[in-house]
Formats: structure tokens, C-alpha cells, sequence
């Protein structure tokens, strides 16, 4: 194993001190490990140009798969992204925080680098109260599955470890994340929406949210 910071949350006191480590190592830069609603996260300041490559880096990707940004509260959403319709936010207040990732136009006047998004930026606000609470103390964070790419996502701290714990300086252990489905993607930079990524959300759960706004989506993938 390495030598990385790792805390554990089973009392209000360590939660804390996990919190506080975490928040400050994204602060200065660092990557972090995380727990969320699925599986583990890896994570960085999404407005630091430096965390995100090293984040990329670390997962061994190219700048051509972007990293989605987690936020600890729906109104940032209007902080990070324009032209949100209006059906995209009925699936927000029904499904946020939770397994629903909204592919947005970022706002134009954001200074950051999370890739080759193409003026876009994927939004989650996921249901994990350690989760939020780092987020709620650093702001918009870029996370990506915690893992090499190729292999599994990891669901537990020591398999994160394992795979990530030369390059992260913090690793939060929440015990075993539930796993499970991956979040649901939708596209709603066009007008009728497109579903990139099916997961955790079904399509009729979905439209049946939507239903009043007459648009009706359908799986592309």
C-alpha cells in the first residue's frame, strides 16, 4: 500500500477531519479519492487546469474523454451552464441529487480546461452526504471513476487505493460504496434531448418526469 493520507467516517469527528483533509488538498491542487452514489471518485479542482490533467493523467486518458464536474447544489448549475430548457430542469428537481448527468453549453465566460468538451460540460449532483459536503467546501469538482482505465471502477477505499494511491494525497474511505448502475447521461444542448448513456434512470421514469413538456426521449446508444 501507499503512503497516501487516508481517513475513514464512521464517527462525526473523523467525518470531518476527512472532509477538511480532502477540501484542502483539492485546494492546493492535489487529487483526491472520494466516495459518491456509486462507486469511488477521483477528484480535482475543476478550475484548475493543472488537477484536471493531472486527474487525466492519472486515469491514463486523453483530453478527448472529459471528466464530468460534480456540484453540491442544483443552482450551481446556472454558474457553470447556459440555455438549460426547461424539461432538462424538471428532471433536475425530480432526480437531483441522484444518478442523472446533464450534458450542458457551459457558460461562455468560464475559464477552465477540462478537455475537448466542445463549449459543453457534463453536471451531476450526486446523493452521497460525504460527497457534498467536500463539494460544499471546494466548490465544482472535475471527478472521474476511480480506476485505471480498463479496469473496474472501484467500490471500496483499498481498491483505489491500490490503483490510484501514487497520485491522490487524500483518500476518503466511506466503507463500500453501493456501485451499481453508472448515472443516466442526457444531452440536452439540443432541443428534443438525446440520451448518450443509459444507467441508473430509466427512460420511463424519465419521460414520465418530462411527460407535461410534450418532449420524449429515446435511447441512441
Amino acid at each position: 500500500m501507499s503512503d497516501v493520507d487516508r481517513f475513514t467516517t464512521s464517527t462525526e469527528d473523523e467525518r470531518e477531519a476527512a472532509v477538511t483533509a480532502a477540501a484542502g488538498a483539492v485546494r492546493r491542487g492535489d487529487l483526491v479519492v472520494i466516495p459518491t452514489d456509486t462507486v469511488y471518485g477521483i477528484a480535482a479542482d475543476a478550475f484548475s487546469a493543472d488537477a484536471v490533467r493531472g486527474l487525466l493523467e492519472a486515469k491514463g486518458r486523453g483530453r478527448a474523454m472529459p471528466p464530468p464536474v460534480l456540484i453540491s447544489s442544483a443552482t450551481t448549475l446556472d454558474a457553470l451552464t447556459e440555455g438549460v430548457p426547461t424539461w432538462a430542469r424538471t428532471l433536475v428537481e425530480e432526480f437531483w441529487p441522484g444518478p442523472l448527468t446533464l450534458v450542458c453549453h457551459q457558460q461562455a465566460s468560464l475559464v477552465w480546461d477540462l478537455g475537448e468538451t466542445r463549449g459543453t460540460v457534463a453536471v451531476r449532483m450526486p446523493d452521497d452526504e460525504v460527497a457534498l459536503a467536500v463539494l460544499e467546501r471546494t466548490g465544482p469538482l472535475a471527478v472521474s471513476s476511480a480506476n485505471l482505465t480498463g479496469r473496474p471502477a472501484a467500490t471500496d477505499a483499498d481498491a483505489a487505493e491500490e490503483m490510484l494511491g501514487d497520485v491522490v494525497a487524500v483518500i476518503v474511505d466511506a466503507g463500500t460504496s453501493p456501485g451499481g448502475e453508472a448515472s443516466t447521461i442526457i444531452d440536452v444542448t439540443v432541443p428534443e434531448g438525446r440520451v448518450l448513456r443509459l444507467g441508473a434512470l430509466s427512460l420511463d421514469r424519465l419521460n414520465a418526469a418530462i411527460e407535461e413538456h410534450g418532449v420524449v426521449l429515446t435511447d441512441e446508444g
